[in-house]
């Protein structure tokens, strides 16, 4: 049977993750505090108070110095801290300090890419990927298959996946599209798999691009990895637990 193995959420959208031991999922909600707030660009057509497409925002696809961000959220003050091998630590409020963001990241942003303009913040959907509230769900067995190809170890947090799983088959959970499946005594409904682009080649250590990930996945057939999940019922998930395909 498979179980979580680890559980991550990424509180601004692209720039930084942390570790959780466990989480209590609501039913058409994000994984709380995953990608709450997002850095828009210059060149950003969002709308306040509404998800928009990633190509609004800075993210590793364009500025992969963004990929080796860490991040830690303190709950109860909403201030984030930002970790970086090229930049000073950075503790603030996104919402009360917003211009500390946008200074801090732009040295990481080539010349020629959109800058950072302005944070944006959604509550309960978040920005993740998908027009919908979603939950990523990563298998361990894919990760090694792409590992094996490549012929060189490779961080899980190049694809920025929120829960991660051990002892399914490599791919398992393609065949999950459209099946409910329950964590703890949450149930989440797998919706699509998570279509990839090029922040997966940045290096979480080194913000570097290094490694052919979008070739590795073409050779299996496909350009996915991890799948989307719509909460349905809510629950607390924690490390250890089991997945179950219902």
């Amino acid at each position: 049977m498979s179980s979580v193995s680890s559980i991550w959420r990424h509180p601004i959208k692209a720039l930084g993750r942390e570790s959780l031991t466990s989480v209590a999922l609501r039913t058409g909600e994000c994984l709380p505090w995953d990608r709450v707030w997002a850095l828009a660009h210059e060149a950003s057509k969002a709308t306040i108070g509404e998800w928009a497409r990633c190509g609004n925002f800075n993210r590793a696809a364009g500025v992969p110095a963004l990929m080796a961000i860490t991040a830690e959220l303190d709950e109860a003050t909403q201030e984030i801290t930002l970790h970086h091998p090229d930049r000073p630590d950075l503790t603030f409020h996104p919402d009360d300090a917003p211009e500390a963001l946008v200074a801090w990241s732009a040295p990481l942003v080539p010349s020629g890419r959109a800058q950072p303009s302005h944070v944006m913040r959604l509550d309960k959907h978040g920005y993740p990927d998908s027009a919908y509230p979603s939950v990523s769900l990563a298998n361990t067995a894919s990760h090694n298959q792409v590992e094996q190809h490549l012929g060189r170890d490779l961080s899980i947090h190049r694809w920025r996946s929120n829960i991660w799983f051990d002892g399914a088959k490599p791919w398992a959970e393609f065949d999950w599209v459209g099946k409910d499946i329950a964590i703890g005594n949450a149930i989440l409904r797998v919706k699509e798999p998570a279509t990839r682009c090029m922040s997966t080649a940045a290096n979480p250590e080194t913000g570097q691009r290094d490694a052919d990930t979008l070739g590795a996945l073409e050779h299996f057939g496909h350009q996915e990895f991890s799948v989307l999940a719509e909460v349905i019922q809510d629950g607390t998930i924690a490390l250890g637990d089991s997945v179950q395909v219902l």
